[in-house]
């Protein structure tokens, strides 16, 4: 998967960025990592994340929301963690994650980045 090799590779180029993912929501899995480190397991991120992803497409379906779900944004004092969603037919089911530094980042140029990376993954 030499694709999502480049594409998380283009994740950590952007501005703050600690380590990024791809990542399986019905399995919880991640396809592939980068980043991360001692202070934050990638493989760990993804299974929790995975919850989250879960728990916002369920609320969206209870109250009838049919809008795209673009992105979900969790902040922390030191951190963004991003995850998107891929909209693609074959990326359905799967989602990028990366984490921020906070005092490093531009979220809005993030946030913009990361649509560019899943525009151009195909999987």
């Amino acid at each position: 998967m030499a694709e999502m090799d480049v594409a998380l590779k283009d994740a950590m180029q952007i501005d703050g960025a600690i380590g990024a993912a791809l990542v399986d929501h019905s399995s919880g899995m991640a396809l592939g990592t980068v980043g991360g480190g001692k202070d934050l397991d990638l493989t760990v991120a993804a299974a929790g994340n995975t919850d989250v992803v879960r728990a916002k497409l369920r609320a969206m379906e209870m109250l009838n929301i049919t809008e795209k779900l673009e992105d979900i944004l969790i902040t922390l004092d030191s951190q963004y963690h991003l995850i998107r969603p891929l909209t693609s037919r074959s990326g359905k089911g799967l989602f990028l994650y990366l984490a921020l530094n906070r005092d490093r980042a531009n979220l809005a140029m993030a946030r913009h980045r990361l649509r560019v990376i899943e525009q151009t993954l195909d999987m």
